[in-house]
């Protein structure tokens, strides 16, 4: 017991001391409000004396002006009828501007008594009446502070007796008085502000006061005090009770789960990997309970003080903000809620039709790239890429259209983020938007597709992957190379699979042997093309053909060409070709000696392989032709 009332004592304490220095803040808050309604009133009341006083001059000169005419008017004649024309004129003249300047005078005031605002004379949260010019060197804060401590004073004694209050007139003045003593001095400046005379203002405030007096007297009287501070210490029972009984309920709860539920706790396992264990879990479940405990006592706490201070007259405007701290927000949520239903459903409806349409563009763009919608001019492989494009394209739009109606986007703080957002990006993705640009050039210049053998930068492999950002290719080594598309479009790309898949022409490969010019060129075309045709997946039709590139000073170059309509395979194909060549030549005695090879045909052996050769072929001797006759000439 003594635990659950430490406990509860704590957090109250906790509480109570944030309460104060809220108080103190609001305290603060308020002498500044008086301060610069001080300096206000001071401003306008010397504007407003200005005013009157000029206007008092020139109406008291005026008056002078028209009682001399009306004198000299009267002096005349009968006869001169001209002259007193024009003193009437004169006098007309000089009523009208008078009228004129107490019109605008009126206006003047009317203004200012609409826009000033007076200082408070305050008991005990009642506000009697407004102070709004100053008395001799006190200020109009200063009136209203002492005004409101003198009648707390007289209040609060024992002997108050309402029926001391009274008016007397002293010097065109109306004192308001207790017994003998002066509590208020209402002027004609004070009755100006109200658009009163003196007297029937004085009264309203005896009036006030009286009846602010005898509520205040009542409510501070003993046995008030006395049911105040029975239903405090009924509230702290009963904050005590349920603060006790909520550490009982969240340890039975603890217990509860140990004692009878801990076998449902199995913990949480995703394939062989064990996400949460048994008693991981289980602590998790007590965190949750802890945490629970804490956000109601806290609860508890925060609805214990403002009904405490709500008890007191003096703490109910206090008692009123707390409550307001909690209130405000939660009203204003349901109020902005409410108020952002229509907006929703407009949202919804923009969200609706952006989704019906990227649909739709999603089908036509399958149709497409299966080859059941045909668009003359538009190739299936533009399908995808386009529809991804024109989906970017479409949200962007759809969420310019519905930034208007998110709650708060007219706020300067959401405009700062996006702006910061904007800049960091278009900053820091310059190289990225410029690969995304480039794969989408790419696209539509169809310099390859998916599956095509292609050289790239001095890559050579198959495209396994195209994204707006870098382009993916396997070698035949099984190598993976990721490829910027800016670097893409920079440089020069061969497709090797683009005639020979999409045209149906095929692949020419073509490779080079240097041969003597001792071995006849038919028949090295004959032996060449044989090797061709005994190569698989090289194509009868078109029939390979060679082509004599250079003759060189030792050899004579023969370039081989073979159509093929499998260029993934071009590595396995050279292979074989090169094999074929040098069985065919060998067959057909052809001695494959250059580029650098060198060799006397006297006494040396051929460099056919032997068992292309006979079985009784022998190197042959070294001979030496002599010539008789030049020897006998010498």
């Amino acid at each position: 017991m003594n635990y659950f009332f430490k406990n509860s004592i704590q957090y109250f304490s906790f509480c109570f001391t944030c309460v104060l220095l809220l108080i103190c803040n609001l305290s603060y808050g308020q002498l500044d409000s008086i301060q610069k309604i001080d300096s206000a009133l001071v401003a306008q009341k010397a504007l407003t004396l200005d005013l009157i006083t000029e206007t008092k001059e020139k109406n008291l000169h005026d008056s002078i002006q028209e009682l001399l005419l009306k004198t000299q008017k009267n002096t005349l004649k009968t006869t001169d009828k001209k002259k007193k024309e024009r003193i009437q004129k004169r006098i007309d003249s000089l009523q009208k501007a008078q009228s004129q300047r107490d019109l605008f005078l009126q206006k003047e005031i009317d203004s200012l008594r609409a826009n000033t605002v007076g200082v408070p004379v305050v008991l005990a949260k009642d506000t009697l009446f407004y102070v709004y010019s100053k008395q001799g060197v006190l200020s109009p804060t200063e009136r209203a502070e002492r005004i409101s401590k003198k009648i707390e004073s007289i209040v609060t004694s024992g002997s108050f007796d309402v029926a001391a209050f009274s008016i007397d007139e002293i010097d065109l003045s109306y004192e308001i008085l207790y017994e003998e003593s002066v509590l208020i001095s209402v002027s004609d400046r004070d009755a100006f502000w109200v658009a009163k005379t003196p007297d029937i203002y004085a009264n309203e405030i005896l009036e006030r006061v009286k009846d602010c007096s005898v509520r205040y007297a009542e409510k501070n009287s003993l046995q008030s005090n006395a049911i105040r501070i029975g239903l405090m210490i009924l509230v702290l029972v009963v904050f005590y009770i349920v603060v006790k009984y909520i550490n009982k309920g969240i340890k039975y709860a603890n217990q509860k789960l140990i004692t009878k539920y801990k076998h449902l706790l199995k913990g949480i396992t995703i394939k062989n990997y064990e996400f949460l264990s048994q008693e991981k879990e289980l602590k998790i479940i007590r965190l949750l309970f802890k945490s629970l405990r804490f956000l109601l006592i806290i609860t508890v706490v925060y609805i214990t003080l403002p009904t405490i201070l709500s008890i007191f007259p003096a703490t109910e405007g206090i008692a009123a903000k707390l409550i307001g701290f909690v209130l405000t927000p939660l009203k204003n949520v349901i109020y902005g809620f409410i108020n952002f239903i229509p907006s929703l459903f407009a949202i919804a409806i923009i969200l609706f039709v952006t989704r019906s349409f990227i649909r739709f563009l999603k089908f036509l763009a399958d149709e497409i790239s299966s080859e059941k919608l045909k668009i003359r001019g538009f190739y299936p492989d533009w399908a995808k890429p386009t529809f991804n494009l024109l989906k970017i394209v479409i949200y962007a739009f759809s969420f310019v259209v519905i930034f208007p109606y998110l709650p708060g986007s007219d706020s300067p703080v959401f405009k700062g983020v996006s702006v910061f957002f904007g800049l960091l990006i278009s900053l820091g993705s310059s190289s990225a938007i410029g690969n995304i640009i480039a794969g989408l050039v790419i696209t539509y210049m169809r310099a390859f597709k998916i599956g095509d053998r292609v050289k790239i930068s001095g890559t050579v492999g198959d495209v396994i992957e195209k994204t707006m950002l870098v382009t993916r290719v396997r070698t035949p080594k099984n190598e993976e190379v990721s490829i910027p598309n800016a670097a893409i479009l920079n440089g020069s790309t061969i497709n090797y699979s683009s005639t020979s898949e999409d045209l149906g022409l095929g692949l020419v490969l073509h490779t080079t042997i240097t041969l003597g010019y001792d071995v006849p060129w038919p028949k090295v075309h004959e032996v060449l093309i044989a090797a061709a045709v005994k190569t698989s997946l090289v194509d009868d039709n078109p029939k390979p053909f060679v082509l004599q590139t250079s003759l060189d000073d030792f050899y004579v170059s023969y370039q081989l060409n073979a159509y093929t309509k499998h260029p993934k395979s071009s590595p396995k194909i050279y292979s074989e070709l090169h094999a074929n060549i040098q069985d065919a030549c060998n067959e057909a005695g052809i001695e494959i000696l250059s580029p650098h090879y060198r060799a006397g045909r006297d006494g040396n052996a051929t460099t056919i392989p032997a068992h292309y050769l006979d079985e009784k072929y022998r190197a042959p001797s070294f001979n030496v032709n002599i010539n008789k006759n030049s020897e006998e000439g010498q």
